[in-house]
């Protein structure tokens, strides 16, 4: 009778505190960037509340350390972040969610690992990560007419199963409906919307998540530049992600950069200085505007990472002159000044992750003349509807084989020894089942194209 009693006490216990989470708790906790000595945390109530987090070594609750109580309020949609400083690096961490003084539970572990010290010490460690874009969530009666759009959100279990060392979102993570954009309200709605499913929380607890923009989180459909509430949904994108900044210098954007031992990450906002694909009038025209890409450029020179991954939400090397790729709407003259630069620079190892079109494929730039490969990975749709037509693009620079079209998500590895450092890509489906993996190789002729000089 005694144990049924205290079995019953503990069930009550717990069931407590999930009603408390469900209560106070919309999305999160979510892992923003996390370094060798720092990391953030972000959460979002649904109404307003008193919120804290308590980090520590693992194994070793004694050294628990809290942040400030904060108060959530509306106007940034009840969220709240904080970055966590003087982290031991190389080093696993626990840590924790307090609601108006309440300690929340959760069917997983919240930890995170600090990366650690290699340059001129050792090895850089292997490491994986996944990309991908496209997350439409249905909200009846806020869709577009014809049946649902979005669906089989058990993608994000399926990521969260590979145990990734971190996610970058690619762009259109939400889908702002019609007339949204002009509204803060509404665009802090249409977050609050998506990043509530059930499906993500586990994601987004347990692994760091960084994250660009593309039109649909930006503005209206291929929007651009000219875009006038463009500054609003840029604050809201600062207000739902942790990336580790928002611009660089006095460049304003979803503009940021990050390293993973061995490899550095360039994030790009191909939006906020975006020329508008109907201009005729401008030649040539910018897709990421002159500060931007003076800022990328002294950044890749000044890298010394093995692997340089630029990360941005429109395709690089597709050189089909259809929908938004870089090739397409007169920005194919940025695009081989960029070419020529990273050959120009002696650049090696670059990689560009992209998104946007609602299919995955690998695309690759080899000028069979001694000088580097380039490689575009393109991981996209992880919840919108899949393009089916991609088969009929005569894109000449992409792998055969590599192409798929439907739901899936790219799992990006970096992993050997040292000299002998390689990078593997593997896109799986929904349920976590692989459809298709390449080794990139940088050293070998793929294919036979000619740069812009030649």
């Amino acid at each position: 009778m005694k144990r049924n009693l205290f079995f019953l006490v503990i069930v009550w216990i717990i069931s407590a505190n999930v009603f408390a989470q469900k209560k106070y708790i919309n999305a999160g906790p979510m892992l923003g960037h996390v370094g060798m000595t720092e990391a953030w945390l972000w959460i979002q109530t649904n109404a307003p509340a008193t919120v804290r987090f308590a980090w520590y070594p693992e194994g070793h609750p004694a050294q628990k350390k809290f942040s400030p109580k904060v108060r959530t309020h509306k106007d940034n949609g009840y969220t709240f972040k904080t970055k966590l400083t003087g982290l031991k690096r190389g080093t696993v961490y626990r840590y924790e969610v307090y609601i108006n003084g309440k300690k929340i539970q959760f069917p997983y572990k919240l930890r995170f690992k600090t990366q650690d010290i290699w340059r001129y010490h050792q090895a850089p460690a292997d490491f994986s990560f996944v990309f991908g874009s496209g997350a439409y969530i249905n909200d009846e009666p806020w869709d577009r007419k014809g049946g649902e759009y979005g669906g089989h959100y058990r993608i994000y279990e399926s990521i969260a199963d590979k145990h990734p060392d971190f996610m970058i979102w690619g762009g259109d993570n939400v889908y702002l409906r019609q007339g949204e954009w002009n509204s803060k309200q509404r665009v802090i709605y249409r977050y609050t919307h998506d990043r509530h499913i059930p499906e993500v929380q586990r994601l987004l607890a347990t692994v760091a998540n960084y994250a660009i923009l593309d039109d649909h989180d930006f503005g209206p459909n291929d929007s651009d530049g000219s875009f006038w509430n463009k500054n609003t949904t840029e604050e809201v994108f600062r207000d739902f992600w942790a990336n580790p900044s928002f611009g660089v210098g006095n460049i304003n954007g979803a503009i940021t950069q990050f390293s993973w031992y061995d490899a550095d990450f360039f994030l790009l906002d191909n939006r906020y200085y975006r020329d508008a694909n109907k201009l005729k009038t401008k030649s040539p025209k910018t897709m990421l505007g002159k500060e931007q890409l003076e800022w990328l450029k002294n950044a890749l020179a000044t890298s010394n990472a093995r692997f340089k991954f630029i990360v941005m939400g429109g395709q690089f090397l597709n050189t089909v002159r259809r929908f938004e790729t870089y090739s397409n709407h007169g920005f194919d003259k940025e695009r081989l000044d960029i070419i020529d630069y990273i050959y120009d620079q002696g650049l090696k190892n670059v990689i560009f992750l992209t998104g946007d079109r609602h299919e995955s494929e690998i695309n690759v730039f080899d000028p069979s003349n001694g000088d580097p490969v380039i490689y575009d990975i393109t991981s996209s749709p992880f919840t919108s509807g899949p393009n089916t037509y991609a088969w009929k693009e005569n894109n000449t620079l992409r792998i055969p084989g590599s192409l798929i079209m439907k739901r899936n998500f790219a799992m990006v590895s970096v992993k050997g020894q040292r000299e002998n450092r390689h990078v593997e890509v593997s896109f799986y489906d929904t349920d976590g089942k692989l459809i298709y993996t390449y080794r990139l190789d940088f050293h070998k002729p793929v294919k036979k194209i000619q740069r812009r000089d030649q």
